[in-house]
């Protein structure tokens, strides 16, 4: 099973709200995960980014490959270099 780190949009028509997930590469985008790392708000200025590092660190020393976008919010966030 590849574990792959990626964004669940959800939020309103217009105001998307993301939150930073763990989940089986084969289910859909904003399907079912299997664990909630943090979340990312871009409506709110400046962008707000709250991850859980303990979390985030175990998913990613077992294995789990973080998209683009979420390995950019993950150095913002300072859990990754």
């Amino acid at each position: 099973m590849a574990v792959r780190m990626r964004l669940k949009r959800m939020g309103a028509k217009k105001a998307p709200f993301y939150r930073i997930v763990v989940a089986d590469s084969r289910s859909p985008r904003d399907g079912k995960f299997i664990e909630q790392v943090g979340y990312y708000d871009p409506t709110k200025e400046p962008a707000e980014i709250k991850v859980d590092e303990e979390i985030a660190k175990k998913w990613l020393s077992t294995g789990a490959q973080p998209s683009e976008t979420v390995k950019k919010l993950l150095k913002i966030a300072g859990v990754t270099e």
